[in-house]
Parts: structure tokens; sequence; C-alpha cells
């Protein structure tokens, strides 16, 4: 069986969603997986977001579903109870890496500086979010942190789009991608379901 990252590296994607209404989740999933896309970060930013999980998860049991935006151990109990296969953080908080590591579940904290990557490193992690990408430096960023952190991969988030995903996902110490323009929350509302499978395959055949 793959690992999660392994599984994020023959992904390359990760559609970071935010859903209001959790009875969106199962015709979204479908989407993307649809689109070629089997994969979604789900965000705790509203209360959907556990039964959003759970019936993604319970729809498409191949999907690689995880939470996002976890910033307490009770949503990390929440993720983990609806199904969730991992756990994504904006800021590294070694409470909730730790939390994550007790229980078996796979969790990326963000980082952006050097002194949150050796945190990171201290804890045991081989691969973080890098989060708000654009605003920190982008792709030139990640190879300048590279260099001296080599062991280390980066998932990046925050900024990115059609057309920058390619340069990020040509450093080789990128393994995936986290983005949202083809999950934005108008298409989603409108339940225009075909648009997001069609924004999908546009993203699929880009990184080809």
């Amino acid at each position: 069986m793959k690992t999660i990252d392994e599984r994020f590296e023959e992904i390359r994607i990760v559609p970071v969603v935010k859903l209001e209404k959790a009875e969106d989740a199962k015709d979204l999933a479908g989407a993307l997986v649809r689109g070629g896309i089997p994969c979604a970060e789900v965000t705790f930013r509203t209360d959907a977001a556990a039964e959003a999980i759970r019936r993604m998860s319970e729809s498409y049991s191949d999907m690689l579903v995880g939470a996002g935006t976890v910033l307490k151990t009770e949503q990390v109990d929440a993720a983990i109870e609806a199904g969730a296969k991992f756990i994504v953080s904006p800021g590294l908080n070694p409470k909730i890496v730790r939390y994550c590591q007790e229980k078996g579940i796979p969790v990326y904290p963000g980082v952006a500086t050097a002194s949150e990557i050796e945190q990171a490193l201290e804890l045991g992690l081989s691969v973080v979010k890098f989060f708000p990408a654009e605003v920190n430096g982008g792709v030139k960023a990640i190879k300048a942190l590279s260099a001296p952190y080599f062991q280390l991969r980066f998932m990046p988030t925050g900024g990115i789009s059609q057309e920058n995903i390619g340069s990020y996902l040509s450093c080789p110490q990128a393994i995936a991608c986290g983005g949202s323009w083809m999950v934005k929350e108008s298409l989603i509302a409108e339940k225009k379901y075909d648009e997001i499978e069609a924004l999908c395959k546009e993203a699929v055949e880009q990184i080809r």
C-alpha cells in the first residue's frame, strides 16, 4: 500500500476546499475524481468540515481526503473520526504535530522560515506545507531553503494558480501543491460541478 506522501507525489495537486454545506460534499468529490484529482483538503473553516470529510470518504473510499486549517486537538479527533487520511495546519504548532503523531495520522504543518523548518525537522517531519507560498517568495524561496534543508520536501500552498503551478512542481523539493482555483466557493455554491471537473482536467493536463 502506498504511503500518503507517495499518493501526494502521484496526484500532485491538492484541492483546498471550503464547504459551507456538507450536502455538497459527495457531488464535489465526484467532480474531483472525474477530473483526475482524487484528493481534497477539507478546511475546518466551517462547521460542515467533519461531516463533509465523512461523506466524501464514504462515497469515494479510494479518494485521498484530509482535513485542513486544523488548529486544535479536538479538530484532529473530529477529522480522524470522520475518516480523514491526513491533517494540514497553517502554521507549525508542536502540540498539534505531536498529537497527530501519537494518533498515527500524517500531519503537514505550515512553515515559511528557516527557524520553523528546523522545528519541523526536530519533530521528525520530512514533508511540510510551505504557506503562504507566493507572498513568502514562491519558487525562489523554496529553492533557497532547500539548499541547507535538502532532506525536507514541501507542499506549497497559498497563491498557487493554473498559471504558476507548473513552475512550483518543477522543483524537485515540491511533492505537491495545494490550490483552490478549481474549487472556488462560488462554483460550489452554484453547484457547477461540470465546471469544477473541467478545471481539474485542465490542471492535470497543465502539469503533465
